[in-house]
């Protein structure tokens, strides 16, 4: 019978890389000197304002979130979310 012993340290470093394994898998924009995904689908969206999906669909419908439908999923871009939640968006 062969029998391995799993110390601290061993759990230590594990959670280390299952962090950084993690981190590379994030779908939101990272922090500085980390590139930022361009689009989110509508779920990101949705958390990343913590809002549900009907508001979400009528910032779609009286234009203040431009979207673009693809197939059956509707993609929005990061800058112009930014530019929402900052007050600057120039949409009619």
């Amino acid at each position: 019978m062969n029998v391995d012993l799993i110390t601290k340290d061993d759990l230590e470093k594990f959670k280390k890389e299952l962090l950084e394994e993690i981190r590379k898998y994030q779908q939101y924009p990272r922090k500085q000197g980390q590139e930022a995904r361009v689009w989110l689908k509508s779920y990101e969206v949705r958390k990343l304002l913590n809002i549900s999906a009907g508001t979400l669909q009528n910032l779609r419908l009286n234009g203040t979130l431009p979207y673009n439908k693809i197939g059956g999923l509707m993609y929005y871009r990061y800058e112009d979310i930014q530019k929402l939640m900052d007050g600057t968006s120039n949409i009619n």
